[in-house]
This record gives C-alpha cells, structure tokens and sequence, in this order.
C-alpha cells in the first residue's frame, strides 16, 4: 500500500470530500483517485480493530474471547449512518427508514470496552431492524452462552438477551412500579439507573469519535460500501486508541 493511496484515503474518508479533491492534490484522474481509495478502504476494513500491537480482533467471536481472557466489560450499542434512499420502485425501499430518527440511513453495532475504546465495528444493516435481532443474528446469544464469562452492557432495547445468556447481557434496572411507587423506590431506582447509564455512556463516546469521521456522519455514495467504510474507519479509530495507550518513550 503506498503512502499516497493510503492519504488519499483517510482524507477521502476523515473529510467526507468527492474523489475529485485528492486527485486534484496528488494530480492524478478521478477514476484512479476512486479505484485507490476502494482498494484501500478493503484493506482497512480486512484489517480488524487494535487493541494492542499483537491483539487484533476481526470478527464479534473474537471480541468476547479478548474480553473474556482479560476480564472485562464490554459495551454493545447501535449508530445510524444517513444513507441514500433506494430508487423509486426498488424491493425493500423502506426498510432504511429509521424507526427512531425518521431519516433514510443504516445501521451498524458497535462494541467498547469499559473505557469506551472501538473493539469491533458490525458489517451494517437496513436502519428498521431492531438491535436485538442484529445481535441474534451475529451469533452474540451463542457466543455469551457457549463462551467465557463476560459481562456485556447494553440498553433497554436488548432486554431478553440477559436470560438467553445466563445474565451475561446486562440491561438498564428494571423498574418494579408502574405507577404509585414510594418516595424510597423512586429514589434508590434512580440512583441504580444513574450509576448503570455513568458506566454505559463509555459506548457513545466510542460512538462520537466514529461519527467525527465525516464519511460516517453521511453516506451520499453507494450503500454497498457502507460495511467497508465503517469497519474500515473503525480499525483507524482504534488504532489511535491503542497508539495513545502507549507511553511516548515506549513507542
């Protein structure tokens, strides 16, 4: 991979910008600006996420054997990426509208550690599809059941999974009252909830150095390609990561 495919590249994808911009820079034709940063962005995406110089998962398996021999807590939440609406016509145009935001865009799961660092990046979906059934669909249910004991967080939206899982998915407290609870409950659930949301929010922040990619704040291009984008800026992202984990004099 040569430096110039490889800064033609992570402009392309860190700006948002047309191919015509790194063409014009490395003074080269449109079409090969555009075949570079294909190309690239396959390697990228094949690459996997770093967790550390000898420790790059590529796969959901993976990730819950890195969490399971280290003993830590993983954190499962879905993003949405706006994406172009499928033509007029076309079979399963609306199953990319969002349920939750209204908006035409796809969906990819995202697993943190505890400290919110980008373990692995889902292949993305149509944005209608619930998280609980992307993650039934990725295996996580056999994998948490069948593997090492992790615990993984999660939001309200995957509740069910925890008693699939021997308890290994974790869910937002369940609240006992519906109405007409005591003044004790009320204040001791929302001292249960505000301690699990300080541990989850780990994810979204994982989540918001992800969408500073501007290739993932807005897709305008093909859909195909969102996967490889997507995973592609998470191996990047972790990388990072990983890099400022390292003191400088060990680098």
């Amino acid at each position: 991979m040569s430096v110039d495919r490889l800064l033609a590249t992570l402009v392309h994808r860190r700006h948002g910008v047309t191919h015509d911009a790194p063409a014009c820079w490395f003074g080269v034709d449109r079409s090969t600006s555009s075949r570079a940063v294909g190309e690239v962005r396959l390697l990228l995406a094949e690459r996997g996420c770093t967790v550390s110089p000898d420790v790059r998962p590529r796969t959901l398996a993976e990730v819950v054997e890195h969490l399971g021999a280290g003993g830590k807590t993983g954190i499962i939440d879905g993003t949405e990426i706006r994406a172009r609406r499928p033509a007029a016509g076309r079979r399963g145009r609306g199953s990319f509208i969002s349920g939750k935001n209204k908006q035409n865009a796809v969906k990819s799961m995202v697993v943190t550690d505890g400290e919110g660092h980008v373990l692995w990046c889902s292949p993305t979906m149509p944005a209608s599809c619930a998280g609980i059934i992307r993650a039934r669909q990725l295996g996580l249910v056999r994998l948490l059941a069948d593997g090492p004991a992790v615990e993984v967080l999660t939001d309200a939206g995957y509740q069910g999974l925890g008693a699939q899982t021997g308890g290994r998915v974790v869910t937002p407290p369940h609240r006992e009252f519906k109405k007409d609870a005591p003044d004790w409950y009320e204040e001791m659930h929302e001292r249960q909830r505000r301690a699990y949301s300080s541990r989850r929010i780990r994810v979204e922040h994982g989540i918001v150095h992800l969408k500073n990619w501007r290739a993932l704040a807005r897709h305008l291009g093909r859909r195909e390609h969102m996967s490889g984008i997507v995973q592609a800026v998470a191996g990047l992202l972790s990388h990072q990561q990983a890099t400022d984990l390292i003191p400088a004099c060990q680098r």
